[in-house]
C-alpha cells in the first residue's frame, strides 16, 4: 500500500499507510458508539462519569476522534521506544509506519545478539506502561466539573487502560510481536539465532491460529486479520533468518552459474528464434550479447507479449530490457536476493571489472539454500550460528 510521510521524530521518519486512514475513522467510531460501556467501566476505578453527559449531541464524535488519535500517538511512541534503543546499539531505524495493525518500526539491519534484541523488545511495551501511567495521572488530576473535564478525564482514562493492556498484549509469545522478539531472545541465549528463531516462530504460529479461532468464535474480523498477519510474519522472519544464517560468508560467485555455462541470445536473432531456444534448452531468460558485450535481458515474458504472427517480424533487440541490475561475484548472496527481491527481477548480471562473468537467479540461490540445508558434505559453525557454502575437499 501507498505510504505518505508526516514528518519525524528524532530523525526517523514517521509515515501513514493508507490502511491507517481507514482504521482511524473505524477506531473512532467505535469508540463513540461505546461511550455508555466505556465510561461503566472507568466508574468501577471511581472515575465518577456522567454518561448521559458524555453522549449528549456529537460529544460521543469528538471523544471518539481523540481517543482514536490519542492512541495512535501512543503507538508512535512505543515505536519510538523500540527505535531510540535500537539506534543506541547501532541499528538505524529506516522509518515508523502507522498502518492497519498498529505501527512498525522498520530496522535496517535486525540484531543477533540476545541482549541488545532483548532490550529493543521490551523499550515499547516500557513506553506502553508509561504512557497509560501518565494518562492516568492526567485522569486524577483533571476537576470532574463540566463537560469539558468530563470528556477530558473519558479520554485520558481511556488511554490509560487501553496503552497499559495493549503493552500487555504486545507481550504475548505472539512473533514477531514484542512478546515473541522476548521469547526469541531468551531462547538465544543458550541456542544458535537461527534455532531459537524457528522455535519462536512456531510457537507464533500456534498463538496467531488460536488468535484467530478465538476471532471467528467472536465474530471480530480486526482479531482475525490480525492473527494472519502475526502466521504470516512469523513465517517469513524465520525463513528470512534461516537464509541469513545458511548464507553466512557466501558469495554470489559460490551460487552463480558462470559465464561459460550461461547461453547468450544475438539481439538480432527473431522472437520465434529465441522461443525455440528457450523450449530447447528449458530456460526462460536469457543474457543479449553483441560482440562479447552483454547488453540486455530478455525472458519468456517479453517474448510472450509479441503476437505469434510478428515473432518472426520482431528480433530480441526489439524487446530486451536494457536497464540492466548487476552484481558483483564477491557480494553476499543475501544482498543479491534482496536485490532479486526489491527490483521484483528473477535474475541478475553478475560483472567483474565490467566484464560478464555469470548470471544470478533465484533458482541458483533456492537450490544452494536446498544443499547448504540438507547435504552432510557441508559444515555448520556453532560460533557464527552460520552454515557454510564450504564443499569439502
Amino acid at each position: 500500500m501507498r505510504r505518505f510521510r508526516i514528518g519525524s521524530a528524532f530523525g526517523i521518519p514517521i509515515q501513514l499507510d493508507l490502511t491507517f486512514l481507514l482504521v482511524l475513522p473505524l477506531f473512532a467510531w467505535i469508540i463513540g458508539t461505546q461511550i455508555e460501556q466505556t465510561a461503566a467501566i472507568l466508574n468501577r476505578v471511581g472515575a465518577g462519569l456522567d454518561a448521559e453527559v458524555l453522549t449528549e449531541g456529537l460529544l460521543p464524535w469528538v471523544l471518539g476522534v481523540a481517543a482514536a488519535v490519542g492512541l495512535f500517538a501512543g503507538v508512535v511512541l512505543h515505536e519510538l521506544g523500540h527505535s531510540l534503543v535500537a539506534t543506541r546499539y547501532g541499528y538505524p531505524i529506516d522509518s515508523i509506519t502507522l498502518w492497519l495493525f498498529g505501527g512498525i518500526a522498520q530496522l535496517d539491519e535486525l540484531p543477533e545478539d540476545w541482549r541488545e534484541e532483548l532490550l529493543i523488545a521490551v523499550a515499547g511495551p516500557i513506553v506502553s506502561v508509561g504512557v497509560g501511567l501518565a494518562a492516568g495521572l492526567g485522569f486524577l488530576l483533571v476537576p470532574g466539573d463540566g463537560v469539558a473535564a468530563s470528556g477530558a478525564r473519558f479520554v485520558l482514562g481511556y488511554l490509560a487502560v487501553l496503552n497499559v493492556a495493549l503493552a500487555g498484549f504486545n507481550m504475548l509469545p505472539g512473533f514477531p510481536m514484542d512478546g515473541g522478539r522476548v521469547l526469541r531472545a531468551l531462547l538465544a541465549r543458550s541456542r544458535p539465532y537461527a534455532r531459537a528463531t524457528e522455535i519462536a516462530a512456531e510457537v507464533g504460529k500456534m498463538f496467531a491460529v488460536l488468535l484467530g479461532i478465538y476471532g471467528l468464535f467472536v465474530f471480530n474480523l480486526f482479531l482475525v486479520g490480525l492473527a494472519f498477519f502475526v502466521y504470516i510474519g512469523a513465517e517469513g522472519e524465520s525463513r528470512q533468518t534461516v537464509m541469513r544464517a545458511a548464507f553466512e560468508g557466501v558469495t554470489v560467485r559460490d551460487v552463480m552459474t558462470p559465464a561459460d555455462r550461461v547461453t547468450a541470445v544475438d539481439p538480432d536473432d527473431s522472437v520465434r528464434e529465441l522461443i525455440e531456444t528457450m523450449f530447447e534448452e528449458r530456460h526462460t531468460g536469457y543474457p543479449v550479447e553483441r560482440n562479447g558485450a552483454v547488453v540486455g535481458l530478455v525472458t519468456l515474458d517479453d517474448a510472450r507479449a509479441v503476437r505469434d504472427v510478428e515473432r518472426d517480424a520482431y528480433t530480441v533487440g526489439d524487446i530486451m530490457t536494457t536497464e540492466l541490475i548487476a552484481v558483483a561475484p564477491d557480494d553476499d548472496v543475501m544482498s543479491a536476493l534482496n536485490q532479486l527481491e526489491g527490483n521484483e527481477v528473477g535474475r541478475l548480471i553478475v560483472l567483474e571489472d565490467e566484464e560478464f562473468v555469470g548470471l544470478l537467479t533465484r533458482t541458483d540461490v533456492m537450490t544452494a539454500l536446498s544443499i547448504i540445508r540438507s547435504s552432510p558434505d557441508y559444515a555448520a559453525t556453532d560460533e557464527s550460528d552460520a552454515t557454510v557454502f564450504r564443499p569439502q575437499s
